[in-house]
C-alpha cells in the first residue's frame, strides 16, 4: 500500500483499523528491497508481526494517533451531477481505496459562493453547489479530517446506475 502519513518503522506498533487488530512491523519491504523506515507518499509492503487478515482498504496506523472508525460522517461536499443531491439519497462511497455504499442523511447547509454565507435551509445541493452533508456507510470506514490528512480524509461519491463521479468530499474535523 502507500503511506498516506508520517511515518513507519520496523518494530513500531501499529493497529489495523477498521478491525482494530493491534501487532508490530516485522520488516517493511519496496521494490527496491527492504528498508528499515517509510514515510508519505512511499509504496511499501509491510510484513506483519501476527497473521492478520488486512484487506483493501484497511488502515495501519499508529495506536496513538488512530484515525476514527465510523459508519456517519459530516463533509463539504462539492456537487458535480445535473440531478440533486438531497437527502435519501443513495450512492456509492470511494474512501482511499475502499468503496462501499452511502446514504445521504441530511443537507446540512449550502455555500454561497458569492457571499460565502450559508444558507442553512438549503435541502438540496444543485450542480457545481458546495454545502455541508450528513452521510450514514453500509461498512465502517476508518476516516481522518481532511485538515489533518488530505489522503484519508476525502472521498468521492459514484451514482451506482451509471458509475459516473457525481460528487467530491472533504471529511469535517
Amino acid at each position: 500500500g502507500q503511506v498516506a502519513g508520517g511515518e513507519l518503522a520496523a518494530g513500531d506498533e501499529v493497529v489495523v483499523l477498521p478491525a482494530g487488530h493491534a501487532t508490530r512491523i516485522a520488516a517493511i519491504e519496496t521494490f527496491d528491497g527492504p528498508r528499515e523506515h517509510a514515510a508519505a507518499p512511499d509504496a511499501v509492503a509491510l510484513r506483519l508481526a501476527d497473521d492478520l487478515d488486512v484487506a483493501r482498504g484497511d488502515l495501519i496506523c499508529r495506536p496513538r494517533h488512530p484515525a476514527t472508525v465510523t459508519r456517519e460522517l459530516e463533509a463539504t461536499v462539492c456537487w458535480m451531477a445535473d440531478a440533486p443531491l438531497r437527502a435519501g439519497g443513495r450512492y456509492a462511497i470511494k474512501h482511499t481505496t475502499r468503496t462501499v455504499r452511502a446514504a445521504v442523511d441530511a443537507v446540512a447547509s449550502r455555500l454561497d459562493v458569492q457571499t460565502l454565507d450559508h444558507d442553512e435551509a438549503a435541502a438540496e445541493l444543485h450542480l457545481n453547489d458546495i454545502g455541508r452533508v450528513r452521510l450514514r456507510t453500509s461498512a465502517s470506514l476508518a476516516v481522518d479530517p481532511y485538515a489533518r490528512n488530505r489522503a484519508t480524509g476525502a472521498f468521492i461519491l459514484i451514482d451506482e446506475a451509471t458509475n459516473d463521479t457525481v460528487g467530491a468530499g472533504m471529511i469535517a474535523g
